[in-house]
């Protein structure tokens, strides 16, 4: 199981994620986009309808239809009822039922290094658990650094 920290330190979340959710539906994958923040789950919501011009990824929140056919489901619980097999945490508290999935993307910014680090380090012994940890260079680009 991977886990992929992303240090935002210039895009924010709702800009960052949706090139992430694309690659995942693109690959047949599905993801379950957790976040505490109901304002957040709804900035997260209109970001993957508005993304590009060109395109929008099919999403849903949790409960507000057939969440079981939802490529993309936005929800405050780790619930996969989607069948999601990746998991993003957008809000930057790390929750270990994230381990149950095939790979995690934990977003977090300067407001919560701490808990990211405090994630990072009871993640190090964790048999079977690969970390990464991405930050944004300075054209925004995300460079691995760990």
């Amino acid at each position: 199981m991977q886990v992929d920290f992303y240090h935002l330190t210039r895009t924010p979340v709702d800009r960052a994620l949706p090139g992430i959710a694309l690659r995942i539906v693109d690959g047949g994958g599905r993801l379950l986009v957790i976040s505490g923040d109901e304002q957040q789950r709804a900035r997260i919501d209109q970001a993957l309808w508005t993304w590009r011009a060109d395109s929008f990824l099919p999403h849903a929140r949790a409960g507000a239809g057939n969440d079981a056919i939802q490529p993309v489901l936005i929800g405050d619980t780790v619930d996969p009822a989607n069948g999601a097999r990746f998991i993003a945490l957008i809000d930057g508290a790390w929750r270990d039922e994230a381990l149950a999935f095939d790979r995690a993307f934990h977003f977090f910014g300067d407001d919560s290094i701490a808990a990211a680090r405090t994630a990072w380090k009871s993640l190090a012994d964790r048999d079977g658990v690969e970390r990464r940890y991405w930050k944004q260079d300075e054209q925004g680009g995300w460079t691995q650094a760990a």
